[in-house]
């Protein structure tokens, strides 16, 4: 895997790609070498969507901040998630 190629693929096509490498890894019919290869790029793909989940995390926490440049943390409450109840009362 080129330095840049990661940075070019999208979150979603790095879970994908992860995803696929799972399925062959669970297969059992591989070499053991092809494995190997596979279990290596697996684990940078999993590093690579890790770091992009924290990235995400990091800009909402920005978002997120009070007047005092406070993050504003708190649990999420799915009951106030859109469509949960049936109604367009949960929308903004």
């Amino acid at each position: 895997m080129k330095p840049t190629e990661g940075q070019n693929r999208s979150f979603e096509a790095s879970l994908e790609a992860l995803e696929q490498i799972v399925a062959q890894l669970e297969t059992g019919d591989l070499p053991l070498e092809k494995s190997l290869e596979l279990f290596e790029r697996g684990i940078r793909l999993s590093r690579e969507c890790q770091e992009r989940l924290t990235q995400a995390e990091r800009r909402i926490e920005i978002l997120l901040r009070d007047n005092q440049g406070q993050p504003i943390v708190r649990p999420f409450d799915d009951s106030q998630e859109v469509g949960n109840s049936g109604t367009d009362d949960d929308v903004f």
